[in-house]
């Protein structure tokens, strides 16, 4: 678990990104979008065009409102041809300012036109990318390693990934906005230019201390974001497990709702204080920054009313002066603030493409060789020792021994003893850091992982209860025959999973699990059987079950056990189990310590030696005496 709020300060000071990194994060914001022009190229261009279009609307609009002002202060100055507004059409005088009128109007009208379309496309375009974004997530993350998993420094990366992969959707039109807004300054600072060019001047004066606020605190509130991902992490675990029919028994019987509650409450207000000091810190400096840009515009408006009033500009041209200026200090606050932001927001964008950098270490090699079909001599380890990334202590070392084909192996020893790390480096889930594990003498190292799993029937003891229906959580087992309901229907049999399905209302069609509605939850035991009937599916060359009876009692035990000895006929297979029921139907026995083989032989060999195993066994037989 986490340390609690209040134990150690943010490292804001100390952390914060260098004006190196920031730039170095923006090459980010180009990945996002060849990722977004990926996700469809149609509706990608649709909202570059419409954006283009709404650019050049507002110089448009204020140009036509100028021509409009000024055409009524010349209508002030004419002769009245009669009282009524028709006298005025008749003579002709309307004429112009009712089509300067209608070119505003349409101009308006098709703005908003624009911008409902624009937000339409964007709106499709967001939820397509953030589709694909999910995607590529879980594609990459089935790429990486099993040690990727086991990590806690990379759990908080895939947090952080997944974070941003449904967070970043915003920066889809942020960035198209961006643009528009770029074309909408240099149409209005040319239109500027040409009446006063110095004003352009007092625009910085106006921008500049914003900027540098929102920088800080977009820094600030990433720094706080990311080294709080353990603790994030610690909430949403807090939620699952107090609010889930898996812990829903203990919760209650143990009473430890107020202690999760508290918990909570007590991680979720650490985080709120942090977000509420840089909230506070950003509204109060928000506000004397607005304060400095309100000043600088109301001085060039000043100097704008002041070359009317001389008679240096018309009416129309102190509307369309003062309303390009106000404009442009909007419009350079909002480009340079979203600058900021987004520079911000690169700096989130380097949790998601930073996840995607990384690289799996257990790769195929350049030419595959392909697995043993059938083993004809076995699986040999040959001074075989590891340890985990990043420890010091080796898990097993100097570790020997052959699995003959077509023979029943069982590894027993007390937890740590190393059992399921060999199963995970038999399965080329983790490579030795030395030694040699070969199939007929071709090394693991020279197959392809891929190729390697697809020839191998494993389950686990903490095996996965998929929220599928019966048929699909059988067929999962191989993926590429999940419609062959006859060899669906084989490994149910077989692991006597048959029994289970036959009992539920809809069969095979049966939703399991209770997480959709019309769920229907299975006992432990059935589960397992179900699990046990995905790696007959395989229909492997090698089969590993590790503790694959736990849940089950003593008479399911051996009657699965029972079929797995003739179904495993032929077949090379490994067993860790803590019972010696199931572990006396092996042919061979390898009793493991500290990653070590301490003994080896058959159920009676080993009795007979009056050792390790010997003990062991008369241990658990007194449970049942």
């Amino acid at each position: 678990m986490t340390d609690l709020p209040g134990r150690r300060p943010p490292p804001i000071s100390e952390q914060t990104p260098t004006l190196k990194q920031r730039l170095d994060n923006l090459r980010h914001l180009g990945r996002l979008i060849a990722q977004i022009w990926r996700t469809s190229r149609p509706m990608t261009a649709a909202s570059i065009g419409l954006r283009l279009i709404a650019a050049l609307q507002p110089i448009a609009v204020l140009y036509a409102a100028k021509l409009i002002v000024d055409e009524v202060v010349h209508l002030t100055s004419v002769t009245s041809p009669g009282p009524s507004p028709m006298d005025w059409w008749n003579a002709g005088l309307l004429t112009p300012v009712l089509f300067y009128l209608a070119l505003e109007m349409a101009l308006v009208l098709a703005n908003d036109a624009i911008g409902r379309a624009t937000g339409l496309v964007d709106s499709i375009l967001s939820e397509l990318h953030s589709n694909q974004v999910s995607t590529e997530l879980m594609a990459h993350a089935a790429r990486l390693d099993l040690m990727h998993f086991e990590s806690a420094e990379y759990q908080d990366r895939l947090e952080r990934a997944r974070r941003q992969a449904a967070g970043r959707n915003a920066l889809l039109s942020q960035l198209f906005g961006q643009a528009q807004d770029i074309i909408t300054v240099l149409t209005l600072a040319a239109g500027l230019f040409v009446f006063a060019p110095w004003l352009i001047l007092l625009l910085p004066l106006s921008f500049i201390p914003s900027i540098w606020g929102e920088t800080r605190f977009n820094t600030m509130a990433y720094m706080v974001s990311r080294w709080r991902t353990p603790e994030r992490r610690e909430l949403e675990y807090l939620r699952y497990i107090g609010a889930s029919a898996e812990t829903a028994k203990e919760i209650k019987l143990f009473g430890l709702g107020g202690f999760l509650i508290e918990r909570f409450k007590l991680l979720a207000h650490g985080i709120f204080l942090e977000n509420r000091r840089i909230s506070i810190l950003r509204a109060g400096w928000g506000t004397v920054f607005a304060t400095i840009s309100t000043l600088a515009y109301y001085a060039a408006y000043a100097f704008i009313v002041w070359r009317t009033i001389t008679g240096e500009f018309s009416i129309g041209d102190l509307a369309f002066l003062s309303g390009s200026f106000l404009r442009l200090n909007g419009l350079f606050q909002k480009i340079l603030l979203g600058f900021t932001q987004i520079a911000g927001q690169s700096m989130f964008l380097d949790d998601l493409f930073s996840f995607f950098e990384i690289e799996p270490t257990v790769l195929p090699p350049a030419h595959p060789k392909a697995f043993p079909v059938p083993i004809r001599e076995g699986i040999r380890f040959e001074n075989v020792g590891f340890r985990y990334p990043e420890t010091e202590n080796w898990v097993i070392r100097n570790l020997s021994f052959t699995l003959r084909a077509g023979e029943t192996l069982a590894l027993v020893g007390e937890n740590g003893a190393g059992k399921t790390t060999i199963v995970k480096l038999l399965a080329r889930l983790y490579d030795p850091s030395e030694g040699r594990i070969s199939v007929d003498g071709v090394d693991l190292k020279d197959m392809a992982p891929a190729e390697i799993h697809a020839h191998l029937g494993v389950i686990f003891q903490d095996f996965i209860r998929y929220s599928f229906t019966a048929r699909d959580n059988i067929g999962v087992g191989r993926v590429e025959e999940k419609s062959n309901q006859l060899r669906i229907d084989q490994a149910a049999e077989q692991s006597l999973a048959d029994a289970v399905i036959a009992k539920l209302p809809k069969g095979y069609d049966q939703q399991l699990g209770r997480l959709f509605k019309q769920g229907r939850d299975l006992s432990g035991g059935e589960w397992q059987k179900v699990a046990i009937a995905r790696s007959y599916m395989r229909d492997a060359e090698l089969i590993i079950l590790d503790e694959p009876t736990a849940a089950l009692d003593a008479k399911a035990e051996a009657e699965v056990f029972a079929r797995f000895k003739g179904l495993a006929s032929g077949k090379t297979a490994v067993i860790i189990s803590h019972r010696f029921s199931t572990v006396r139907m092996a042919d061979r026995i390898l009793v493991l310590e500290h990653g070590a083989i301490l003994e080896a032989g058959t159920h009676e060999e080993l009795l007979a030696k009056g050792g390790r195993y010997a003990e062991l066994f008369e241990l658990q037989a007194a449970g049942y005496r």
